[in-house]
């Protein structure tokens, strides 16, 4: 089974199918002693109930130049900063996929934040809380870690050398479903606030949503992104209020749109249904729908793909709409 295959019934099962390197008592396990992070709560997270989160990872690579790690088990939700040699104030806050059930952290975190940073961008990577892990509340647990990360980076702006209004978000699949719930729900009250972070405002400058997971009540939603993030049996109102596309209001940010058209697992139906909003919301939007690249590319798919272009358009997105230099 290819590494495709094996994401694909992650990603439909919800649940861990490989082999698992568990880290017990290493509270972040796929970081380095050398990296920066920033936790995102004071304490106990919103909706905490007690339950045992313990952090596994499962290496999906054979070479180890080049891991594929996948994280599970997120008690402490935290930004991993990667910092550019010559940053230009721009920031984007990497929101990595895996249908709600485990974050990709290599392919949609770590290898997003290396071309961020060599264009100068300050890279956010958001180790987010999956909602089926325990929390209370669990529909609205990721998009509490989205506000609140975007809040700590506008705090913290002047000490982090980034802009307050030059920070973007970018995500991948279920996380391209929450950067997206980010740039449309950023004013809605998800949690309680906890000091004066909260006071800032959550909305991104522009969105990128890769390859992402838009509607989670229509006919082409992915249903195991849907079912990990709402439970199985969610009602219909639920699913609308949480469907991006529903969302889209004078508010809502610029927003980069990819997909391809080979997508098995999360059909280009969704980016599409997005893009319509956005031009009925009179919301700038760009939309690029290639004929080749599967589900899953990140930024690692040959030069021979046509998806594989789709960083330098988001370079040339980000510049026309103000975040990095034209």
């Amino acid at each position: 089974m290819s590494d495709m295959d094996r994401r694909a019934a992650l990603l439909v099962a919800s649940g861990l199918t490989a082999a698992e390197l568990v880290a017990p008592g290493l509270a972040l396990a796929q970081t380095s002693a050398a990296d920066e992070l920033i936790d995102l709560w004071p304490g106990t997270p919103p909706g905490g109930t007690g339950a045992r989160i313990v952090r596994k990872i499962a290496d999906q690579s054979k070479d180890p130049a080049t891991p594929d790690r996948w994280v599970t088990g997120i008690a402490r939700p935290v930004l991993v900063v990667r910092r550019p040699a010559r940053p230009n104030g721009a920031a984007m806050l990497v929101v990595p996929g895996g249908g709600y059930g485990f974050l990709s952290y290599d392919n949609e975190g770590t290898s997003q934040a290396a071309w961020l940073n060599a264009r100068g961008i300050t890279a956010f990577i958001l180790l987010y809380r999956l909602p089926g892990e325990g929390w209370a509340r669990r529909q609205d647990v990721p998009l509490q870690d989205a506000q609140r990360a975007m809040r700590i980076i506008r705090t913290n702006a002047v000490q982090l050398g980034v802009a307050q209004d030059r920070i973007g978000a970018l995500g991948f699949s279920a996380g391209g479903h929450l950067a997206g719930s980010l740039a449309a729900r950023h004013a809605e009250v998800v949690y309680d606030p906890v000091d004066a972070a909260d006071r800032q405002d959550a909305r991104p400058d522009i969105a990128g949503l890769v390859y992402p997971v838009v509607s989670l009540d229509a006919p082409f939603t992915h249903r195991g992104s849907r079912d990990m993030l709402l439970g199985p049996d969610a009602s219909t109102d639920m699913r609308r209020a949480r469907s991006i596309e529903l969302r889209v209001d004078a508010a809502t940010p610029p927003v980069f749109l990819v997909h391809a058209t080979d997508d098995g697992l999360v059909p280009p139906a969704n980016s599409i249904a997005l893009f319509q909003a956005m031009e009925a919301a009179r919301r700038p939007v760009a939309l690029h729908i290639f004929e080749d690249g599967g589900h899953g590319f990140g930024v690692r798919l040959p030069r021979t793909m046509q998806a594989s272009a789709w960083p330098d358009l988001f370079a040339t997105f980000a510049a026309r709409h103000g975040l990095i230099p034209a």
